[in-house]
């Protein structure tokens, strides 16, 4: 199966992750832009490289994209650029046109443009360093209330900030009119850091009303359209650590955690089901109580205090206790218990960035046509020395960038125990892509 796969920016999560799953089944190729021509925090991506590169493509079975990289140049820039309504109307419209000749089912997303409740203009405009707060209030209230004061921001700001985001939502619409012509296999609009109200949220019930598929997440969605261009039939049973509380909703979504699971498992192609005897593979949950913790930000929650009871049958684990990074009571009770039936684990970001990226992993795995154990276990090393050594432990004892090589020794050695991963750590590389502690990428 050939899948032509174009990322939302040059991330490790966007862009090497999508790499190493797809690795796990030799008959998988993935074609994928050259990094270089990607995006990042303060660059746009080569739009014009990028469309040569697409052209030049051979005959494939998919091609997953994020129309965002396309249409604006990331996920960050579609925030940021000035390009106006006409100009970003008549690019996509040669994008359109690249993609027609190709004649392959196409899987896309598109963001609702989301509005962040912080002064924090890392991935804003700079205006959002004074004014985030007051912005975000005025479009709580102009939803919830119907109307709002913005006294509090000059008027020039918010008039660039309601223009930019009526920009992507007339470009969305025009994207509502492809699927409607029968265009894409798949269209998603993604809704990325949500409250209850906003702006974001009036115009997803807008996209909806449109006849648009709108789905909480971002940066997981091209994984789950992985998933989903990955034709098997796949019976999954939800078995939570705290089945009572599958209904709190997590930091940083607008639905409980079993309608995030619903929905990545729905969008990914899988089949849910209430048996674990008719199940084929056991998604175990590690769900929070009263609230999701984030450790690095010092948010608390009920720590897990059970034991970790593993299924006879294939399984992947979902660690979602904690936003941002693994639960530690958790794994430590994992990783002695990891057996033949292993399928992956994941414990990135937030629940649907973790859902989202697992499932992905667990399609390909399960049943793959030639199966690479190896490029599985590198898989695995990677997502635990990530989202476990350094989201939970290394990432809140360090005050910037740093090397953290020494740190990451004791969990590679526990872990290359567990999965008999032979390899030189001398070997090992670890570097901070956005120059930011937010995110690490670990080279095996």
């Amino acid at each position: 199966m050939k899948i032509c796969f174009i990322p939302i920016d040059n991330r490790p999560v966007c862009y090497t992750l999508a790499q190493d799953i797809t690795a796990i089944d030799d008959a998988i190729e993935l074609l994928i832009p050259p990094r270089k021509f990607l995006g990042d925090l303060t660059k746009i991506a080569d739009i014009s490289k990028l469309f040569d590169w697409l052209r030049q493509q051979p005959q494939c079975d998919a091609i997953i994209l994020s129309l965002d990289t396309l249409a604006y140049g990331g996920l960050i820039p579609s925030r940021r650029c000035h390009n106006t309504f006409e100009e970003i109307k008549l690019r996509i419209g040669e994008l359109k046109e690249i993609l027609s000749d190709k004649k392959a089912k196409i899987y896309a997303f598109s963001s609702i443009m989301r509005i962040s409740n912080n002064n924090y203009n890392e991935e804003e405009k700079e205006y959002w360093s004074e004014y985030g707060k007051k912005i975000f209030e005025y479009s709580f209230n102009i939803h919830q209330f119907g109307n709002a004061d913005s006294k509090e921001i000059p008027s020039e700001i918010i008039d660039d900030y309601l223009k930019t985001r009526k920009r992507n939502f007339d470009i969305n619409k025009i994207y509502i009119d492809w699927q409607k012509e029968g265009f894409f296999e798949t269209l998603i609009f993604s809704k990325d850091d949500c409250a209850e109200y906003g702006l974001n949220v009036k115009e997803a019930e807008e996209i909806e009303a449109l006849g648009g598929f709108t789905k909480t997440g971002a940066d997981e969605i091209p994984l789950t359209l992985l998933a989903r261009a990955i034709k098997k039939d796949i019976k999954i049973f939800v078995d939570y650590i705290e089945p009572d509380c599958k209904n709190l909703v997590s930091n940083y979504e607008d639905v409980s955690i079993d309608k995030s699971v619903s929905g990545q498992l729905e969008l990914g192609g899988f089949t849910r089901v209430d048996s674990k005897e008719t199940a084929d593979v056991i998604l175990l949950v590690n769900n929070f109580r009263e609230k999701q913790g984030e450790l690095v930000m010092g948010w608390k929650t009920q720590p897990f205090n059970k034991n970790v009871v593993i299924p006879d049958k294939p399984f992947a684990v979902a660690d979602v206790r904690y936003a941002n990074g693994a639960d530690n009571d958790f794994v430590e009770k994992l990783i002695p218990k990891i057996n033949k039936f292993f399928l992956g684990y994941a414990g990135w970001n937030t629940s649907a960035n973790t859902l989202g990226s697992l499932l992905a992993g667990v399609k390909v795995a399960y049943q793959a046509k030639k199966y690479n154990l190896s490029a599985f276990k590198k898989l695995q090393m990677v997502r635990f020395l990530d989202d476990w050594a350094y989201q939970a432990n290394i990432r809140g004892q360090i005050k910037e960038p740093s090397d953290i090589k020494p740190l990451i020794k004791p969990y590679y050695d526990k872990l290359a125990t567990v999965f008999g991963y032979e390899s030189d750590y001398s070997g090992v590389k670890i570097t901070y892509p956005w120059k930011r502690k937010f995110e690490t990428e670990i080279v095996l």
